[in-house]
């Protein structure tokens, strides 16, 4: 049986307009900006509930995906390429000052979905402000990690094979953020920051993906033994490669 922990992927966020923020030097950088804000406005939209559409404005959006989990993830996949082209841009200007302060003037907010002020705050979830576009990318893409594995639940009583995949790349997003993205940001983040945004939660969900995903392929193989055991004597596997391939 899986723990159908779903809490992770239940983050929201603040808006933000980057092209009101970075001054841009061309028409080019600009209009880059704009399509970074963009996609990033769907996003919010899309995990803050604030904009409803019909399910076929949704599917014509997404190129065709019925499934709300896997139009999160190509939201998801859109943005993160230009956040990170972004993110390399600003590191290469190292310690300007100038850029600090445009960075801080984002106003970059995520709530948590793990924290303790996420189960007992009626108010509403609490939002934590980290000026550094690397906790923007963590946020991100700890959500695509958690959407992912939230995907792979879906599809578990259906496809056991399918939903051990993608488990296994939740684990990897995760792995990656614990090893390459949140280590540099620990000695910037301040005393209260969400769970989210530590290599230690990363290193816990990458683990729980994997677990889940050794669940699925250890119930694939049952099922698949208990399927054999039931054929009739002289089943002709050579006509059934679904089962011969097992």
């Amino acid at each position: 049986m899986m723990l159908h922990f779903r809490e992770p992927a239940k983050l929201k966020t603040k808006g933000v307009i980057f092209e009101d923020v970075y001054a841009a030097r061309d028409s080019a950088t600009l209009e880059n900006l704009k399509e970074l804000s963009s996609k990033r406005k769907v996003i919010e939209d899309s995990i803050n509930q604030n904009c409803y559409i019909t399910e076929a404005i949704a599917r014509e959006m997404s190129g065709g995906l019925t499934c709300p989990f896997q139009q999160d993830l190509r939201k998801l996949e859109q943005y993160l390429p230009l956040l990170e082209n972004l993110v390399y841009h600003v590191d290469l200007l190292g310690g300007n000052h100038q850029i600090a302060w445009w960075t801080s003037e984002l106003k970059i907010r995520w709530s948590s979905a793990l924290g303790a002020s996420s189960f007992f705050n009626l108010m509403g979830p609490k939002f934590y402000q980290i000026d550094n576009l690397h906790f923007e990318l963590g946020m991100v893409l700890f959500l695509y990690g958690a959407i992912l594995r939230e995907r792979a639940l879906e599809i578990v009583p259906s496809d056991l094979v399918q939903s051990a995949t993608l488990f296994r790349e939740a684990a990897g997003v995760f792995l990656y953020l614990s090893q390459e993205v949140f280590p540099s940001l620990q000695p910037t983040l301040p005393a209260e920051r969400p769970p989210e945004a530590t290599s230690y939660m990363s290193t816990v969900m990458s683990l729980i993906c994997l677990a889940e995903a050794q669940v699925g392929v250890l119930a694939a193989s049952c099922s698949m033994f208990v399927t054999r055991s039931c054929l009739p004597n002289g089943f002709n596997y050579l006509r059934y490669p679904y089962f011969s391939n097992s």
